[in-house]
């Protein structure tokens, strides 16, 4: 890609989004537009309209869109299908009538099947329900991605989707009620330490396991894809090792310093028994993940103490249960 490409990174205020701006200032791409206070709201169809005349970007990483762990899409299924439906449909069709030249789009490996065989590989796309916990979100994920597809059937849109692992890193949202399950981990663990609480506990059994990708490596997956993928299937953006969410607690719990005991609460939802990515197409490419997870891990802490360590901790309950992530 061309460092003086205009490039519009829909999402900047998100995990995805807030890591793709921060690498393509470092990799040199030097106009980037609407990052910041002039990102318009991907969700009005006129601001959308009005940004695209202005700026007329280029290239477009779609990164926007509500989400959140298991608590959220049980307490507010309508509020992130509505809002990534109306995200989605308004940034294709102004990218498609505004000429862009490439566009990626961020799915979710939510929208696999709950009982696909694993690693989930992109051919079990539709061919099975989904987890139940968040099937409004990964519905409306799923219809993205079949968006993007029908565009390029019929006006050779070059709009390609990619299905990360489940990120995390620093600019996560890391509330104790709506983050995924390592930013409200570290949280819970973090105000714990504080408190001194005697216990910490996770919802579910502890036994599911999932892929995780540091965001900043996601980044710089979503970057290898937009410069060197044209095809037409979607492609999983992961690599990395699945982790039980047991082995996570503890790690985390270690790298905040949380010195209590961890209980699992099996009353609450599991979610999806076990959720890997199938990235060999990605691989074979020549990408691969750069950090470590426990450095990811300990680099993530750090910035959330930069960060939030001057919010009022005791608003959270260190003993309610941790709203486990997807």
């Amino acid at each position: 890609m061309n460092r003086d490409a205009r490039i519009f990174v829909a999402g900047s205020d998100t995990l995805y989004g807030h890591a793709l701006v921060d690498l393509l200032r470092a990799e040199g791409f030097t106009n980037l537009v609407g990052a910041g206070a002039d990102e318009p709201n991907p969700t009005r169809p006129a601001a959308v309209e009005s940004f695209f005349a202005a700026t007329k970007p280029e290239v477009v990483f779609l990164c926007a869109g509500k989400s959140g762990g298991i608590g959220l899409n049980r307490s507010r299924p309508v509020e992130l299908m509505r809002d990534n439906l109306l995200t989605t449909t308004t940034v294709l069709d102004a990218a498609h009538r505004y000429g862009v030249t490439k566009l990626l789009y961020l799915a979710s490996s939510c929208a696999y099947p709950k009982h696909a065989p694993q690693p989930l590989a992109v051919e079990s796309l539709g061919t099975g329900p989904m987890e139940p916990t968040s099937e409004a979100y990964s519905t409306a994920k799923f219809a993205g991605w079949k968006l993007c597809e029908a565009y390029r059937r019929e006006y050779g849109c070059r709009f390609i989707t990619g299905f990360p692992a489940n990120a995390f890193g620093p600019n996560d949202d890391f509330s104790a009620d709506g983050g995924h399950v390592i930013p409200a981990l570290i949280r819970r663990a973090h105000d714990a330490k504080k408190q001194n609480a005697p216990e910490l506990v996770v919802w579910g059994s502890g036994t599911p396991r999932r892929e995780f990708v540091y965001s900043r490596d996601l980044a710089r997956a979503c970057l290898f894809v937009a410069e060197h993928y044209e095809g037409q299937e979607p492609i999983n953006l992961g690599g990395g090792t699945d982790v039980s969410i047991a082995d996570v607690a503890r790690a985390v719990t270690d790298v905040v310093g949380f010195r209590g005991q961890l209980r699992f609460d099996a009353t609450q939802p599991d979610g999806a028994p076990l959720k890997a990515l199938n990235s060999t197409p990605l691989l074979e490419m020549g990408w691969r993940p750069e950090t470590e997870f426990r450095a990811a891990l300990a680099e993530t802490y750090a910035w959330f103490l930069r960060h939030h360590t001057t919010e009022i901790s005791s608003k959270f309950h260190v003993s309610s249960s941790v709203s486990r992530g997807r």
